[in-house]
């Protein structure tokens, strides 16, 4: 089995129900077919449209497959729509962290600039539409733990490589219903935003620097802006959806035995709930050492 780009996944699987006609049709069809490709196969085809010569920036169609999975005996789907998500990828390129002269030899500017006007003209056709995936490049993002409970984490050990065998890598991922992650996104913004409160009001300020008012209503801080941004994108599907974690193509870079310790959505649980108890100390401690865990193997990237 071929490595994959290292990226962690957030995927919502929707019911059937979810899709208007025809493409609930097209969906129910193309559920039972027997040869339903996998993460490798969208990544490989991804890759595919990258080294294309001339490179596409963007695949010329949007793509008609979609992950499957069964809930509770109803087939849920997950579209990939890779057309929207190299559009909407394209929009993020000033954070990458890779020089320019290598973003610009990989993805030529003027082919950037012609696929943001065509995304704006379909953007316009299009204005509600949203992809059913997010995902994120060497590192698995603090906010995506917190709509995770450590119990609904799920990791099955690799298989080596063997004669006549090309092995299976481990997989780390979280599974939980729309319901509850909303639930815990919704709970876990209060309390950071509580926390936010308490801290403006009880910190010492300048006489006549800003008034009590002011001091009730602190600027959002990037964590609580990260959960209203997730919060508003999961609102935005079925409420019997399905939504997954998937640590995807990081388990190429990070050992099997760090992946079978990792509890990253319960050191969350935990900070939240320091959060809500008032330790600040505590919380902010969880926080740095996730947060610190995760750019060690951010950094990887860059090495040799």
């Amino acid at each position: 089995m071929s490595k994959v780009p290292y990226a962690a996944y957030l995927r919502v699987y929707e019911p059937l129900g979810a899709f208007p006609e025809p493409e609930r049709s097209h969906w129910a069809r193309y559920a039972e077919r027997g040869d339903l490709p996998g993460p490798q196969e969208e990544l490989r085809r991804s890759i595919r449209e990258l080294i294309a010569v001339p490179g596409r920036v963007v695949p010329p169609k949007e793509s008609a497959d979609a992950f499957v999975a069964v809930v509770d005996g109803v087939v849920c789907v997950c579209p990939w729509r890779t057309r929207l998500r190299s559009w909407e990828a394209l929009g993020e390129v000033g954070h990458w962290l890779m020089p320019q002269s290598v973003l610009d030899a990989a993805l030529p500017p003027q082919a950037r600039e012609r696929a943001v006007e065509e995304y704006g003209r379909w953007r316009e056709r299009n204005p509600d539409a949203r992809p059913w995936i997010r995902s994120a490049l060497w590192h698995v993002p603090v906010r995506w733990f917190a709509l995770f409970a450590d119990e609904e984490r799920e990791f099955t050990a690799g298989e080596p490589a063997g004669e006549g065998t090309a092995g299976r890598p481990a997989v780390l991922r979280y599974r939980t219903p729309m319901v509850r992650a909303r639930q815990r996104v919704a709970r876990g913004l209060r309390t950071v935003r509580d926390a936010a409160r308490q801290a403006a009001a009880e910190a010492p300020s300048e006489v006549g620097a800003e008034t009590g008012a002011e001091r009730a209503e602190p600027e959002e801080g990037p964590l609580a802006a990260a959960l209203t941004d997730v919060g508003r994108w999961l609102e935005e599907f079925h409420p019997r959806s399905l939504v997954e974690l998937d640590y995807g193509g990081l388990v190429y870079t990070i050992t099997e035995e760090q992946l079978a310790a990792d509890r990253s959505a319960a050191e969350v649980a935990a900070g939240l709930s320091a959060l809500a108890e008032g330790d600040l100390e505590r919380a902010g401690r969880l926080y740095e050492e996730l947060t610190e865990r995760w750019m060690t193997v951010r950094e990887r990237q860059f090495a040799n």
